[in-house]
């Protein structure tokens, strides 16, 4: 923190403190009560409560510490008497005037900027402020409020926005109001917005999403003969696709079991052909293996939801918010659905690692209201163009690294699952063999060449998992790089939309990666119905691993760029459902208080302690929080965890308790005992879905035969809000060699 003279910076302070409560009270929109918002940026902390102290509430927070307060009186007074306080020599004995702390962080205080309201997606397409909008044009943008604490307010302010909209000739198109989001969309001049740009409640004006939907496969691929179908189960776990629809496809037709739209208008018909492709995924997995295997195995039912139309974008009279929110939960309240794929992604928006947008906060909703597991993609990106074309060969995978391939909204959600991309092969055809201009891109399990990377909000690893999703290849004959619907070979198999036209397409894009992944939590599902989608979440993340071709063509090139494309890698669906002798896994579906811990005994069997070869304990957590994405601390509150080895658990349980002050500092424990994970806790711990792992090889029978998992809940901004949080921990112990691992750790679980 600078040093501040005092006298001058609080003198400074008053002054732009001054400037603002006079700019509240020029002129607005007259139908439009305005409220005192204010942006304050900081050199050092002010906690929330500091804020709340003086009649200040924190709408907004970003990492470079700038804020956005909204005041709850029409005055400052209380800010005022601070800084005036502030400015005064310091009191005789003492070194500092009063609330130096607070005072001294604080840089500088003003207005919010009408240039500051403008959208992303608005500023890529060139406009910075209001001048650039042409007063006599008509603009279809999405209004977003801030949370100006109560519903009702709020509500109140969007009743207000929409007012003066329609007095002026405007149309409000659609509005969404959520717990902590409210949006409108309106059809208006753009004298209109240049108005609303100015006004304070309105936290951001944006054009609406565009889908990052690639276009529908058109390809002749077609068999003479099908395998004969499996039966569908009729309590068989159902898939959820949140997309243009699924049709009557003769392969899943009788696994269909309900198909709505949302908006209604919209007909229920997959004529763009996505949903249907995603659908054949999500009920077959790997499709082309299924085929050679000689019989079609359908182990799961589908329920789906078409909200795009025929172009595959959202409907202009619906937000996207108000979309997933009717279809997630018509779908879930009609046929308890509890696994949803939303493999689509808003090409416009890019995850800068700020703060995730509407959309991405509506998923984290929903999955932690219903209980549900939301899937979706990190999203697609075309990696060269034009005369750089060749760089998609030449550069790869270095471009993956790139600002311009970070995740696409929804990507960035954080309770829900997020998935990229790895290829399936080269790509290359038949009829490439002799065609040495044609170059492939990728080998076996290297990441796709489209894919995006993270890392997500704060850091948290992102994308979650990756699964097979096609490839690219470079045609320099017709300057092109061809993906799946161009090229067969390029692509992952599915089935066509068009069934009377061709049985299958072939198709590349995380799309297709995403319903892989939910085949494998649908199998989850199926072996623990019960399951919390934490759980499902937790024993996918122990499960999964980076293949070592993935893993050594990005590590050339950047360590950290494994983990930002890959997440946790790829899930392995036996390790993920079954126990097996030379590995175990046991779980935990609970609950933590705020501010409390729990321990778990990990039972350690004698072979594990001193048997050659290498073994590993590995953890995994997830949790959906509370989220409020205006927030550079998105998730309401955090969870974490540690293993210790030899240690008394009374000595865990006096460290980690809450103690008064009488009773003095907790007491420390000794290094030898805490388990070495990796990754630390510094990487893991800002998501909601954490993995780590210690691996040993030499003898460590000194340590006994129980080691200790501590789970603990830590209180954010949602304290005040909820009391506990869910979460589920699984624990695998995992041998190289057989040594009867399984059948040891049972006896000690039944004693």
């Amino acid at each position: 923190m600078p040093p501040r003279d005092h006298a001058v910076h609080g003198a400074r302070l008053t002054r732009e403190v001054e400037d603002v409560v006079a700019d509240s009270r020029r002129a607005r929109p007259a139908a439009i009560d305005p409220s005192l918002i204010l942006r304050v940026r900081l050199d050092a902390p002010v906690s929330e409560e500091q804020w709340a102290s003086i009649g200040l509430t924190l709408l907004s927070s970003d990492a470079d510490r700038s804020l956005v307060l909204f005041a709850n009186t029409r005055d400052l007074a209380a800010f005022q008497a601070r800084l005036s306080a502030y400015s005064q020599p310091a009191q005789p004995g003492r070194a500092n005037p009063p609330y130096a702390g607070f005072v001294t962080a604080i840089a500088s205080v003003s207005a919010v900027d009408p240039g500051d309201r403008v959208g992303r997606r608005l500023k890529d397409e060139g406009f910075a402020g209001p001048d650039d909008f042409d007063v006599g044009a008509t603009y279809t943008v999405d209004v977003e409020m801030w949370d100006l604490g109560q519903r009702a307010l709020r509500e109140a302010k969007v009743a207000q926005v929409e007012t003066f909209v329609t007095n002026q000739g405007g149309a409000v198109v659609d509005r969404y109001s959520g717990p902590s989001i409210a949006l409108t969309r309106i059809r208006a001049t753009g004298a209109v917005v240049r108005a609303l740009l100015d006004v304070p409640e309105i936290a951001s004006i944006d054009l609406p999403p565009q889908l990052d939907v690639e276009a529908s496969e058109r390809l002749d691929m077609s068999l003479a003969e099908t395998p004969p179908l499996g039966a569908v189960d009729p309590e068989a776990p159902l898939i959820g696709i949140i997309d243009s629809g699924v049709n009557d496809h003769p392969l899943i037709a009788d696994a269909l079991i309900d198909a709505i739209a949302v908006p209604a208008t919209l007909a229920s018909v997959d004529a763009h052909g996505h949903g249907t492709r995603v659908a054949g995924i999500a009920l077959f997995g790997d499709l082309a293996a299924q085929l050679q295997s000689g019989v079609l195995e359908r182990p799961f039912r589908l329920c789906a939801a078409r909200v795009v139309d025929d172009t595959g974008n959202f409907a202009a009279t619906a937000l996207a918010p108000n979309i997933m929110r009717e279809a997630i939960g018509t779908l879930h309240e009609r046929h308890g659905c509890r696994i949803f794929v939303v493999a689509l992604a808003d090409r416009y928006s890019v995850y800068d690692g700020g703060k995730v947008g509407a959309w991405a906060a509506t998923l984290d909703e929903l999955a932690r209201d219903l209980d549900v597991v939301i899937i979706c993609t990190s999203g697609n990106r075309t990696p060269r163009s034009g005369e750089a074309l060749e760089e998609a060969v030449t550069e790869y995978p270095r471009y993956l690294s790139e600002e311009d391939n970070r995740l696409f909204e929804p990507g960035g959600a954080i309770n829900a699952i997020t998935v990229g991309a790895l290829a399936q092969g080269p790509g290359l055809g038949e009829e490439h063999g002799q065609d040495a201009r044609v170059r492939p891109i990728t080998a076996a399990l290297e990441p796709s060449p489209f894919t995006r990377v993270g890392p997500g909000p704060e850091g948290a690893i992102k994308p979650d998992f990756v699964e097979i999703g096609g490839t690219m290849v470079f045609d320099p004959v017709v300057r092109r790089l061809l993906r799946g619907d161009q090229l067969p070979s390029a692509g992952v198999l599915t089935l066509s939309h068009a069934p009377v036209d061709r049985l299958f397409a072939s198709g590349s894009g995380t799309s297709y990666a995403a319903p892989r992944l939910a085949f494998k939590a649908a199998s989850v599902l199926a072996r623990l119905p019960n399951a919390s989608a934490n759980l499902v979440r937790a024993l996918l993340a122990i499960s999964a691993a980076t293949p070592d071709e993935a893993r050594d063509r990005l590590g050339a090139i950047d360590e950290s760029l494994i983990a930002r494309t890959c997440g946790y890698g790829v899930p392995d669906l036996e390790r993920a459902a079954f126990s097996g002798d030379p590995r175990v896994i046991l779980y935990a579906d609970d609950e933590l208080a705020i501010d409390h811990f729990a321990i778990y005994e990990i039972p350690i069997p004698t072979a594990f302690q001193s048997d050659a070869g290498r073994r590993h304990v590995r953890v995994s957590l997830a949790y959906d929080p509370p989220v409020r994405h205006t927030r550079a601390d998105y998730a309401g509150l955090g969870m974490n965890f540690r293993v210790y080895r030899g240690c008394d658990p009374s000595v865990l349980f006096e460290h980690f308790r809450r103690r008064t002050q009488e009773e003095g500092a907790f007491p420390e424990i000794e290094n030898r005992y805490g388990c070495k994970l990796e990754p630390g806790p510094r990487a893991r711990e800002v998501g909601s879905l954490q993995v780590a792992e210690v691996a040993y090889q030499r003898d460590v029978s000194s340590y006994g035969d129980v080691y200790h998992l501590v789970v603990r809940c830590e209180a954010g901004w949602a304290a005040d809000r909820v009391t506990h949080q869910r979460f589920a921990v699984a624990v695998e112990l995992a041998h190289e060699r057989a040594t009867h691992l399984y059948a040891r750790i049972r006896e000690r679980v039944r004693a």
